[in-house]
């Protein structure tokens, strides 16, 4: 956005003493996404201008992009949004007395560039590769888990069917329909593996596609407690740190497997945190599209959006 007021600045000129909670959130994300490493990434695919109509700049579509991820913004109200609060056009660089507002058919094309060129991997890629150059990523262990999304079990759709490739799951006493998010993060929380299935899949099955060879440590939940994933973890070398079952008839060694669980869940408890900023602090709950692969496109920017939220203040303090 060159020859433009930078998000930052428009901020400093306000004369309002109040920063709300969304601008102070975009401020912080304006600061910390790698936007021109994310541009260079995309531009090769983008589409060039000619004699026509030329396409929208790509690091406004970009933004507008994250918008839609940090707040649900189906593709209609994004539109209407940029219309309506001064605020996201502030951040997306658009003024209204000379810039168009790109219409809801321009922003669909250019999510559906991104998930059939594959860029949602390449964006998740390139974040930790910057996370990685600035130290950020630690290297000590790795924690698995897995969180389930709600698909929408309606049938009052063209088909009059639910999405054929989500499924239900029993958890607890509960059923669910949708999908899951198997993640491998640092001990710090930060995503750096992530694998998306239906429902029904079970977390340990898909354990092998989250490692990389450079473990040294595993920590999970009981739900990874079966003998494969013992026998996997002893035949890479990486130490065993899986909370253990207790199993019907077992009545010795309680107290030491309640002492070791234990230990492994307060370690393990931060792997859930990017969990906590997808569904509280982005809101994503609900998948919004039909299929896995759409979601996963989605849940793979996500996350990569969340470790940057989650690193913001230490990116910050380093560009500074």
């Amino acid at each position: 956005m060159s020859g433009q007021m930078t998000f930052a600045e428009h901020q400093k000129l306000s004369r309002r003493q109040k920063q709300t909670k969304r601008e102070r959130f975009l401020a912080e994300m304006d600061v910390v996404v790698p936007w021109e490493r994310l541009v260079a990434l995309i531009e090769p695919h983008y589409p060039r201008g000619g004699r026509g109509r030329q396409p929208m700049p790509l690091e406004r579509m970009l933004r507008i992009h994250f918008l839609q991820q940090w707040y649900a913004y189906s593709d209609p109200s994004m539109e209407e949004a940029l219309y309506e609060i001064p605020l996201l056009r502030q951040f997306v660089g658009i003024d209204l007395g000379r810039d168009f507002v790109p219409d809801e058919t321009t922003i669909l094309k250019f999510r559906r560039l991104l998930e059939q060129q594959g860029l949602a991997a390449a964006i998740f890629a390139e974040v930790q590769a910057v996370l990685r150059e600035n130290g950020l990523v630690l290297a000590e262990g790795k924690m698995v888990d897995a969180t389930l999304i709600h698909a929408p079990s309606s049938t009052k759709n063209r088909e009059h069917k639910r999405d054929p490739e989500m499924h239900q799951t029993k958890k607890g006493n509960q059923w669910y329909f949708g999908m899951k998010a198997h993640v491998a993060t640092d001990p710090q929380g930060i995503v750096e593996a992530l694998e998306v299935t239906a429902a029904n899949i079970p977390d340990h099955q898909v354990l092998e596609s989250l490692l990389s060879g450079e473990e040294t440590v595993l920590l999970a939940d009981r739900g990874y407690d079966y003998p494969g994933v013992h026998e996997l973890l002893e035949k890479r070398g990486i130490q065993d740190a899986v909370a253990r079952r207790r199993y019907p008839g077992q009545k010795t060694g309680l107290q030491a497997l309640q002492r070791f669980n234990r230990s492994v869940a307060r370690v393990r408890a931060r792997g859930e945190h990017a969990f906590r900023v997808l569904k509280c602090q982005f809101g994503y709950r609900k998948t919004r599209y039909r299929g896995l692969a759409k979601n996963g496109a989605q849940l793979t920017t996500l996350f990569a959006l969340a470790n940057l939220y989650l690193l913001r203040r230490e990116l910050a303090w380093l560009q500074a």
